[in-house]
């Protein structure tokens, strides 16, 4: 099995064309999953700033395969062109997946270096694939590995340690731009009921922020502010309080959005001006309404070039940290491809040793004397595996799976199936289990004395 990620953030590309090819992103994995084999796994990681599908191939030719099965399910939800998606789209592979994710789960990567969001997001998207289904157990290490890795970071270095987020560095600029920088003084409207507008209810507060009403068209408000606090609003009380609004923040990227006509009507009448702070990936708020006169639009392009840099030992630290965790996973991950190998010697040996113990079953009967020669013989190949189930590890550690395979194939004739198993399920159940020949004589006679012959072997 090979891992790989489609990423497209603001590093590369700009935002409006990551808000555009992550609509439909909720169904892409189910989707892709149900439309191509050579998708395993697939977990989908949709920010402010990135869009992000982690997959899974049943093995390397088939990755360019999942690649073009994805392309073409997203172009078909954004409604861009193939090769338009194509493009936005850098390819990762091998160890690049695992560094990348982890980099990013750690807020290396973010337009706020070491935001704190980002690795709830990160654990968010495995939650979702997981109750999808899409989570193949290869990309659930490597999500729950990013996540411990965010946790390092935020422990063993200074990185992130003033709060920084998204948010917090768009109230700055917020605070930076109000006639009253008095955040008690204020009030806010919040588009938005997850867990980003959880964070913003959160950050409010703590700035004094006390008059706070959040809006949701999917109705979800009232649940929304019974744990947080604030006034729920409603298609009806929504414009007035938007025309007594100091602050309004997009949270939501639903598909309705505030126009610049509406809101213009709205406060036409309003005697203070309206700080607008659109963190949406998908736009909650026209762009034309930063050209309204009285009304100041903030976006994620503005947060980013806003974002203060963090120092540069504190970067070097988790960088060190991501850099160490990457690496080993990607040893464990090679240790676990030689897992089949392994099985299938194991499997291979003790099949013939089981056909052997038949032969002197046969002949001789279930006496103690066979128990015993099955004992001595079980931990005889219990030894002589050790050894290559060690190098089978070593090897892989190195990168040299393949050289085991091929050995193995050489010398033995085994065929190593692609899926792995689980480590001892090789040894089969044999007829060794139960004794096949029925005794009817007196116990301790020559032919049939001694235990049954589950009784005292070792198994493999």
């Amino acid at each position: 099995m090979v891992l790989f990620s489609l990423v497209a953030t603001h590093a590369d590309i700009d935002l409006e064309t990551v808000a555009q090819l992550s609509t439909g992103a909720s169904g892409l994995a189910t989707s892709a999953l149900a439309g191509s084999p050579a998708v395993a796994g697939a977990v989908v990681l949709a920010t402010c700033n990135r869009f992000e599908i982690y997959g899974e191939a049943p093995h390397a030719d088939a990755v360019d395969a999942a690649r073009a099965a994805l392309i073409t399910q997203i172009s078909g939800t954004s409604g861009l062109d193939d090769q338009l998606v194509s493009r936005a789209f850098s390819t990762r592979t091998g160890a690049e997946v695992s560094r990348h994710l982890f980099a990013v789960s750690s807020g290396l990567d973010s337009a706020v270096v070491g935001e704190r969001e980002i690795a709830g997001q990160v654990r968010r998207a495995l939650i979702t694939a997981q109750h999808e289904g899409t989570a193949s157990s290869g990309l659930v290490r490597l999500f729950q590995a990013a996540s411990k890795t965010a946790k390092d970071v935020g422990a063993q270095t200074a990185l992130g340690s003033r709060g920084l987020s998204i948010v917090s560095v768009a109230l700055d600029l917020a605070t930076d731009l109000s006639e009253n920088p008095d955040w008690s003084a204020k009030k806010a409207v919040v588009f938005g009921t997850g867990a980003y507008a959880g964070a913003t209810m959160s950050l409010l507060r703590e700035r004094g922020c006390t008059d706070v009403s959040v809006y949701s068209s999917s109705g979800r408000a009232p649940g929304f502010v019974a744990t947080r606090g604030g006034t729920a609003l409603d298609e009806d009380t929504l414009p007035e309080a938007v025309a007594a609004a100091d602050v309004m923040i997009g949270c939501s990227g639903s598909d309705s959005r505030v126009e610049a006509a509406d809101l213009a009507r709205i406060r036409a009448n309003a005697p203070q001006p309206l700080i607008a702070i659109d963190l949406a990936l998908t736009h909650d708020f026209d762009p034309a309404v930063g050209d309204l006169d009285g009304v100041e639009l903030l976006t994620l392009e503005s947060v980013r070039l806003a974002a203060p840099q963090e120092q540069a030992e504190s970067l070097a630290q988790a960088s060190s940290i991501v850099s160490g965790a990457a690496g080993a996973f990607e040893q464990e991950r090679e240790a676990r491809s030689v897992d089949s190998a392994i099985v299938a010697l194991r499997r291979h040996t003790m099949n013939v040793l089981d056909a052997e113990m038949e032969k002197v079953r046969a002949r001789h009967g279930c006496t103690a004397a066979a128990e015993e020669v099955e004992f001595a013989l079980r931990r005889m190949v219990k030894q002589l595996l050790h050894v290559p189930t060690v190098r089978a590890r070593e090897l892989a550690a190195n990168g040299q799976q393949d050289a085991y395979v091929a050995g193995l194939e050489a010398l033995y004739g085994i065929t190593v199936e692609p899926a792995p198993g689980a480590a001892g399920s090789g040894s089969a159940v044999s007829a060794a289990a139960e004794c096949p020949v029925e005794h009817n004589a007196p116990e301790h006679t020559a032919t049939n004395s001694g235990p049954a012959a589950g009784d005292i072997r070792e198994t493999a």
